[in-house]
């Protein structure tokens, strides 16, 4: 694993947050949390261009984002996925994946409000909800759905 892979890994909890893991992508729980099921989704080589990945890595992909909106839609019925690609300060290929909810959702005792709806995502929100038993929370049950 190159070194900046492994410092995007442990930046976003990749071991500890995986929900799913493909042969080429994948999907963990978003640490700072601004929507419920807020997840990152990265390519398990290092990569820095969309551009570079390969006719397997973009079939896989295809494959796993429907496995996210499935097992979204399973656990928290969102009203619409957004999928951002912006590699600005993390150079390494993933997508943050933003569930949208035009209504509060309730879990884990906190109730989830999607601050930026119907327009962009309010990224930088949430920070209250790094607490690892709710992000686990959050992983097992999407696990699961």
């Amino acid at each position: 694993m190159s070194k900046t892979l492994a410092e995007f890994s442990e930046k976003f909890r990749v071991p500890d947050l995986t929900i799913l893991k493909l042969d080429y992508w994948t999907w963990s729980v978003r640490p700072v949390h601004s929507t419920i099921g807020a997840g990152v989704l990265s390519l398990n080589r290092f990569c820095t261009n969309f551009g570079a990945i390969t006719p397997d890595e973009a079939a896989e992909l295809a494959t796993m984002t429907r496995e996210i909106e499935r097992r979204l839609t399973v656990a928290f019925t969102p009203d619409k996925y957004n999928y951002i690609m912006l590699m600005m300060v993390d150079v390494h290929l993933h997508f943050h994946v933003i569930p949208r909810y035009s209504q509060p959702r309730e879990f884990g005792g906190v109730t989830w409000k999607d601050s930026g709806w119907p327009a962009l995502p309010a990224l930088g929100e949430g920070a209250a909800f790094q607490q690892d038993a709710v992000l686990t929370a959050i992983r097992d049950v999407l696990r699961k759905a």
